[in-house]
């Protein structure tokens, strides 16, 4: 597996730049720098180019912006000189020829489901076809196949056997272990058997690919040296712990023998993926040795602000999917910018932990000016930014006060079920960042898209409340970036159904409510605020759905923003589901499987 790298050379590339027409429909105008990443062999001798070093094959609709992961990818290779292609959701059905219209890469093929896990895409928590996806064109289902990594992963390594494939993207990420798979009702060993690729990348993937890059630029693109990429997952015949700080799984076989020993594999491997510096994690496969290599560490702001790429990107869908329609997923991020990744909330039903960790990455305060300038200069942009988040809108700049204290941590939470003493939960950077925001021109409204953590805003203690602005937060969230309906996520309000979440008490989020209409009420505002529930939880019966619905009747809740549990790979709510009893503890835990008791929970909602 060699990859020479020639010497880069002019390519004369031109810019395609979207502009509106009085008729307000998109345009293409020519100018010089700039281009969207070639999709078709058209595209590629527009370019000039004669060969292609790395293919990216995606299930969604290929958008050039900062929220698609194949785009940033695309964009980071690119910058590192490699020249690339996107293959976007190619027809795997017929004769296959959107696998050949490239050719080959030169170095390798990276594949990917998408933004979401195919199968959560294609189906809801009941196991129903859903009849539209967000990520492609017009909404249009049927763009991808189940299992889409593993199609499309097969389809390559049988048209050319010796192109390395590297899989990744959230799909890959949350099964990169052993894993129960709902779709199937099956427990399944790692993606890597089932889709034939050479690696994984998991998790938020920049790092390992600027590396993988690195080496081919310096013709050292070869198995020993990709075994040494940190977040790179991969099989081995002869491996050898050089360390002696590997963490060992139970093979996979005695996974199959005795549910427990999947259990006691997960608990090992949910407290190491969520310290600060990580082990190398085996796992034998009869006489094949899976090896998980550690991940980076937690990204600078310097290293995410490197990261950023708007600047060399679109910002717009390509064109091919003018005639097509939208793409909702588009339509809902366009004018939002994120500014941190990660989340140390640690709710057992949530996967962003395990696929962008737990620790918090974040811009600095001027990358994310210098992205709104850039925003309010694109053709669409009418004066409202709709988020400026992350997976949780209030953990911007959140880390320990002692990070030597993180380092040895391997809480699966810094807040639940207590606030970790450690936290700086300081909010006065955030609340610098949204007013700085609001000062540029062309910004003329700022709402937060992203779900709050409400439980971080809470205290009885003045002094607490002043020392990390949480009133003063709250307050400025209310009186100015509020769009009249403010979402959180108490998810439920019966004790040990919210242990089992890993959420806090329901009173925490009552004492939240109070505050919200109390603030609103002061800043003349009418207001709603709109909690998130789940039905069919580990632990949660009929009774306890029963109780959720007097509260929520007792409270005068809005419960329009409601869904029912879906078990998703690597989760410790999904183990428990598979189990039936808590790997830690192995306690029974009561989970409704069938189809008609869990649309029963549901209607308790309604």
């Amino acid at each position: 597996m060699i990859c020479d790298f020639p010497q880069a050379k002019g390519n004369n590339i031109k810019n395609e730049k979207l502009i509106l027409s009085k008729k307000n429909i998109l345009l293409i105008e020519y100018i010089p720098v700039k281009h969207f990443l070639p999709t078709t062999k058209k595209e590629l001798d527009y370019l000039g180019w004669d060969y292609v070093d790395v293919i990216l094959i995606t299930g969604d609709a290929y958008v050039d912006h900062p929220s698609f992961g194949v785009a940033v990818i695309g964009r980071l290779l690119q910058r590192e000189g490699l020249r690339v292609a996107i293959l976007p959701q190619p027809n795997w059905q017929d004769d296959l020829r959107d696998f050949k219209k490239l050719g080959a890469p030169r170095c390798f093929f990276g594949i990917t489901a998408g933004n979401m896990d195919s199968m959560v895409n294609h189906y809801t928590a009941y196991n129903r076809l859903r009849s539209d996806d967000a990520y492609t064109a017009g909404n249009q289902a049927g763009f991808r196949p189940n299992y889409a990594t593993v199609v499309y992963s097969k389809i390559v390594k049988d048209l050319y056997p010796e192109i390395p494939v590297i899989i990744g993207g959230v799909e890959a990420s949350m099964r990169r272990l052993s894993h129960y798979d709902f779709w199937s009702d099956s427990f399944k060993p790692s993606i890597l058997v089932d889709s034939g690729a050479d690696y994984l990348m998991y998790g938020m993937a920049e790092k390992p690919m600027q590396k993988i890059a690195q080496l081919i630029k310096n013709n050292q693109f070869n198995g020993e040296n990709v075994q040494k990429v940190p977040q790179i997952v991969y099989f081995s015949s002869q491996y050898t712990d050089e360390t002696n700080q590997t963490l060992t799984l139970l093979p996979f076989e005695k996974e199959l023998e005795d549910i427990k020993n999947y259990a006691q594999n997960f608990c090992a491997f949910e407290q190491e993926s969520n310290k600060k510096r990580q082990r190398i994690i085996i796992q034998n496969y009869g006489e094949k040795t899976l090896v998980h290599n550690p991940p980076y560490p937690t990204l600078t702001s310097n290293e995410l602000d490197d990261f950023a790429l708007f600047e060399e990107m679109m910002y717009a869908p390509h064109p091919k999917y003018l005639k097509r329609g939208e793409i909702p997923a588009w339509e809902m991020i366009k004018n939002s910018i994120t500014i941190h990744r990660g989340c140390f909330g640690g709710c057992s039903f949530c996967a962003i932990a395990a696929h962008q960790g737990k620790h918090i990455a974040s811009r600095s305060e001027e990358s994310v000016l210098k992205e709104v300038k850039h925003l309010t200069e694109q053709p669409y942009f009418k004066g409202h930014i709709t988020d400026l988040g992350a997976p949780s809108a209030n953990m911007y700049q959140m880390t320990g006060k002692d990070e030597k204290y993180c380092a040895s941590c391997h809480r699966y939470s810094c807040i639940y079920p207590s606030i970790c003493k450690n936290l700086n939960r300081n909010h006065y950077s955030l609340l610098q960042l949204y007013k700085k925001t609001s000062q540029v021109k062309g910004v003329k409204q700022i709402t937060i898209g992203s779900g709050i953590r409400y439980d971080m805003l809470l205290t009885n203690d003045e002094k607490t409340d002043k020392k990390y602005g949480l009133t003063a937060y709250l307050e400025e969230v209310v009186k100015h970036h509020v769009s009249g309906r403010l979402k959180v996520a108490p998810e439920h309000t019966v004790p040990h159904v919210l242990q089992t979440m890993r959420k806090p008490n329901f009173d925490n989020f009552l004492q939240f409510y109070d505050n919200f209409f109390r603030l609103s009420k002061k800043n003349s505002k009418k207001q709603q605020l709109i909690p998130y529930f789940i039905s069919g939880h580990p632990n949660c019966s009929m009774l306890d759905m029963k109780q959720l619905s007097k509260d929520v009747t007792k409270n005068r809740l809005i419960t329009e923003q409601t869904q029912g549990f879906t078990p998703t790979p690597m989760t410790y709510a999904t183990a428990m589901y598979y189990l039936g009893f808590d790997p830690y503890t192995e306690k029974t835990v009561y989970c409704a499987k069938s189809f008609e008791e869990k649309k029963a929970q549901n209607r308790f909602f309604f």
